[in-house]
């Protein structure tokens, strides 16, 4: 309201004011910073003003460099940069662009984490060594720090007077590079709302006449989301690729850098630990470049052998430790990645069998499959193995799958594909395209591999679901790999893929017509290639049919169902004080009744819920187990139903009671 006031020039008010000597920038400066005219404050405030412009005209050619940028060529005299061991090829590219008499700007461009700022760091230290060409000899290179430029630009035009001010610097010493890490960041940096003055268009005029030499390095995503549509700087640049080097590149990468991590961590790394370093971070740690991995899990090893106790602490790292490291950043058992536990895998099918009866075919198949992967002998760009398992309901093609992944002890992942019949619904295993509701949350199943990339996957009901999963599944069969909406790649090389089908089925159960039983056999198979395109069953590694029980089998497996089932029910019961006591022939009852020959095993929970659970219900609530007590279940021979004898627990009263 009071600086309202000024507006009104000829009123009374506005007369007051300006009669005591109070302007409209008075009031302003009091309401704002709470400065009254004439004050220290006030004066300290014009004066801290005039001093940074001052200041900023005053400051040295060192102290500038010294403030925005790094002096690679100092730290490398320093020791606090890294050798650069390899790149030969890359380093000599850039080194040939920088002697270019225009556009000598060499821009590195690679996946992030594989090398970049490693380069102009080797160069810096290449230059110190005097291991250079005669043309780049006494040549500094600076790092720029945009984070330094940017801060204490309040004002419009302090940013491009700094700026402006450190490449005039750079363009008066010839021998000077600028190094600027994560170029795309200077597109739109110092740039006012709504203008097109920034960093970028300021460095493109010096750029093109080669009176400044720049080394620029970012992501492939960064060059083609950003740096690339600024046309007129990226033609300024000369794009050098630097791409992930080999394992055995690695390998002589880490044995440079060994001694400065050996030096920190007071250990000493064996060659077989580096190699399998390199080696296990190839293979389980897939979302990240060489050789950054690998460094990584050398130096972890290092720093959680220096945290042990001194009494179980190791002079030197073997392959066990970086087995255990490997293990902690992949998410995934130590035992799946040790190369000493073979025990575990040779007896790997007969712990199936013991667990899952009559399907001795499907159980050889899978644990060959395992074992050849484990062996080295599988492909490096396929899953493990990919399976299709087809036979009655209730025959343990679910099971062999559950048992499998506990065998192993890694994840089971599990999708029902009745969820995915239609079109609409496929997006939702990799994710909605931009424009769709939830497109920025990925996929249910490229986000389960994602988060567990050594685990076993289970598609049940695969026929099921829409033409366009197959496709889908196309590409993980064939490349071990599945991209989501995001542009993320789901690892499947690492992953058991099973596809349970009951196609076929009533082909095989067919009555024949006459006296003459016919054999409908292979008729599921003709059934199975009519379902599923022959570019699908090629790319399966086995399509496995489950035979139905034989009765032998059907008494083993209905025994242990019910075993189960009556272990499940003890526990239930154990919390109220209840013990259930089944006799041999109430038993042989309940495997009769819960055993289907079209359903499998399936009805023996309904069956336990008809049969004992609602018995008990009521004399838990209200009868004689309310208290606790036992219970007896036998079976009478001559009505063939169960009958149960309970014999309850009183409440006896306290000695103290007060009746």
């Amino acid at each position: 309201m009071l600086v309202a006031i000024f507006s009104e020039q000829e009123s009374q008010a506005a007369y007051l004011l300006r009669k005591h000597d109070v302007s409209r920038l008075d009031v302003v400066n009091f309401i704002s910073h709470g400065m009254v005219k004439g004050s220290e404050a006030d004066n300290s405030y014009s004066d801290s003003i005039n001093i940074a412009y001052q200041n900023e005209e005053a400051i040295s050619v060192e102290e500038r460099m010294d403030s925005f940028t790094t002096n690679l060529n100092q730290l490398s005299k320093a020791g606090k940069v890294d050798p650069l061991i390899g790149r030969q090829l890359e380093l000599e590219r850039t080194i040939q662009v920088l002697c270019r008499r225009r556009k000598n700007n060499p821009l590195l461009v690679g996946e992030s984490v594989v090398g970049k700022t490693a380069i102009a760091e080797g160069l810096a230290w290449r230059i110190i060594q005097n291991d250079i060409p005669e043309v780049m000899k006494d040549c500094t290179i600076y790092a720029l720090d945009i984070g330094s430029l940017l801060a204490g630009t309040k004002y419009r035009g302090d940013f491009e007077k700094r700026f402006k001010a450190l490449l005039n610097v750079l363009k008066k010493d010839e021998k000077s590079i600028l190094f600027i890490d994560e170029i795309h960041t200077i597109i739109g940096a110092g740039a006012a709302s709504g203008g097109q003055v920034d960093a970028a268009n300021l460095i493109k005029p010096l750029l093109s006449s080669g009176l400044i030499r720049v080394i620029g390095s970012t992501t492939y995503q960064e060059f083609s989301h950003i740096f690339e549509k600024d046309r007129a700087l990226a033609r300024r640049f000369q794009k050098i690729d630097i791409v992930e080097p080999s394992d055995d590149e690695t390998v002589q990468i880490i044995n440079g850098l060994r001694a400065k991590y050996e030096a920190h961590h007071n250990v000493r790394y064996s060659p077989k630990a580096i190699k399998a370093a390199v080696d296990l971070s190839v293979k389980y740690i897939t979302d990240r470049h060489l050789p950054d991995k690998a460094i990584d899990v050398i130096d972890e090893a290092g720093a959680r052998t220096r945290l042990m106790p001194q009494n179980r602490r190791k002079k030197i790292i073997g392959v066990q430790e970086i087995e255990s490291v490997v293990s902690l950043i992949a998410r995934i058992p130590e035992k799946t990645i040790s190369s000493s536990d073979k025990e575990r895998l040779k007896n790997l099918d007969n712990r199936l069998k013991l667990l899952v009866f009559g399907q001795e075919q499907a159980i050889q198949t899978l644990s060959e499959a395992i074992k050849m992967n484990r062996a080295g002998l599988g492909s490096d760009h396929r899953p493990i193995g990919a399976f299709l398992f087809a036979g009655p309901i209730g025959v343990g093609k679910t099971e062999v799958t559950v048992q499998l992944a506990k065998a192993l002890d890694i994840k089971l992942l599990r999708f029902d594909m009745s969820e995915y019949m239609e079109h609409h619904t496929v997006s939702r295993l990799i994710g909605a395209p931009p424009g769709y509701v939830g497109f920025d949350q990925g996929g249910l199943l490229t986000d389960a591999v994602i988060k567990h990339p050594y685990s076993v996957v289970l598609l049940d009901e695969i026929e099921k679901a829409h033409s366009d999963v197959f496709n889908l599944l196309l590409q993980v069969m064939d490349n071990g790999t599945l991209t989501d909406n995001n542009g993320r790649k789901a690892d499947f090389r690492n992953v058991v893929l099973v596809m349970t089908t009951n196609a076929g089925v009533q082909e095989t159960q067919r009555k024949s017509i006459g006296f003459t039983e016919q054999d409908n056999s292979t008729d599921a198979l003709s059934e199975i290639k009519r379902i599923f395109a022959p570019e699908f069953r090629n790319r399966l590694d086995g399509i496995i049919w489950f035979n139905g029980l034989t009765p032998e089998v059907i008494a083993q497996v209905i025994a242990q169902v019910i075993d189960k089932f009556i272990v499940e029910l003890q526990a239930q019961l154990d919390e109220k004080g209840v013990s259930i006591e089944i006799s041999n022939a109430a038993r042989q009852w309940l495997c009769a009744k819960g055993y289907d020959k079209a359903m499998g095993a399936r009805p023996m929970a309904r069956v336990i819920q008809d049969n004992l659970k609602k018995p008990l219900a009521n004399e838990l609530l209200f009868g004689q187990l309310s208290h606790g007590g036992a219970v007896k279940i036998d079976l009478n021979k001559k009505t063939q139903k169960l009958t149960y004898h309970f014999e309850g627990m009183h409440k006896t009263k306290p000695e103290n009671a007060i009746i």
